[in-house]
């Protein structure tokens, strides 16, 4: 394509050849151009209106709000109903800690109702008809509360729990003596050295001098001396007015004062003070008086021990 460009005043002409590229661009800046302007001319055409109040323009205004409007709207629902859904799964899954909770505490001996703070309701988040933004948010807050409540609750648990874990590890209720046999039992027996009816106030695990003793229970040694009846012998208190005595030792390995846990060797078998053979005399006194101490064991592993009479 050629385009001949005449000046009258010069009398000279030019010519410029145009080819299929340079015409589809300058197609192209045409269409821009005219698009531009369509678009100047609008926006113009709308502040006019909008100033002067004219009914067409309002009315695409409207049109225009009302479609970005409904658009936001059924997002808005899409991403409510999807927030509804999970907020029904979490609430069921709260209903199963609730149950949980109840069962842990019947464990524990704790009656869950006395630390709820408010009665127990449960239930998936089931609606006839979409949830609105308010009951969203009032179910949210529901949820938030329970919750909170819930941890109230566990954290009691878990501590009425800790509280006899450790209470059961200052019960006397492991043997003191690993293996061999049971020696004289806790009642009336005839004295050895009387030969006249006496109370034997605890049990006796015979065994060879230097077997290893071993703490029944956690607690703190409060005496550790020579007696003249008992021979070597030490005491452990355990709390709750718990006692253990291990007597006729050959050995003490800790002090006075001394904090020992449960299992721990604490003295060997000996066969000193008022003794007729190596043997550990163990008791067991609860405020001030002595108990049989195998209804102690019997808590424990209940070990298989022979009776010899």
């Amino acid at each position: 394509m050629h385009v001949i460009i005449t000046d009258t005043r010069s009398s000279s002409t030019r010519t410029i050849e145009l080819g299929a590229k340079r015409i589809a661009a300058l197609v192209v800046v045409c269409l821009l151009l005219s698009f531009l302007g369509a678009m100047y001319a609008y926006h113009q055409l709308v502040r006019v209106g909008e100033r002067n109040g004219w009914t067409f323009v309002k009315t695409m205004s409207a049109v225009a709000d009302t479609g970005q409007a409904d658009e936001q709207a059924r997002y808005l629902r899409e991403n409510l109903d999807v927030m509804a859904k999970r907020l029904g799964e979490l609430q069921a899954r709260l209903v199963q800690l609730d149950s949980l909770g109840e069962r842990v505490a019947g464990m524990a001996g704790l009656d869950i109702n006395t630390i709820k703070a408010a009665p127990g309701s449960g239930g998936a988040l089931v609606s006839p008809k979409p949830l609105s933004v308010e009951e969203f948010n009032a179910a949210l807050t529901t949820l938030e509360r329970k919750g909170a409540l819930g941890v109230d609750v566990l954290t009691v648990l878990e501590s009425r729990l800790s509280d006899q874990k450790l209470q059961r590890a200052l019960i006397p209720t492991s043997r003191p003596v690993i293996g061999g046999y049971l020696g004289s039992r806790f009642g009336r027996r005839i004295d050895p050295f009387t030969g006249n009816a006496a109370m034997h106030t605890g049990l006796d695990f015979p065994g060879p001098v230097g077997t290893p003793i071993y703490a029944a229970a956690g607690g703190v040694v409060v005496t550790a001396f020579d007696h003249a009846e008992y021979g070597k012998m030490l005491e452990i208190n355990h709390g709750n007015d718990i006692i253990t005595r291990y007597a006729h030792t050959s050995k003490i390995l800790v002090r006075r004062g001394d904090l020992v846990k449960r299992g721990q060797k604490i003295a060997l078998i000996g066969s000193t003070g008022r003794s007729t053979g190596p043997h550990l005399h163990f008791e067991v006194w609860v405020s001030g008086q002595y108990k049989d101490p195998a209804k102690f064991l019997a808590q424990g592993q209940k070990p298989q021990l022979s009776s010899a009479r």
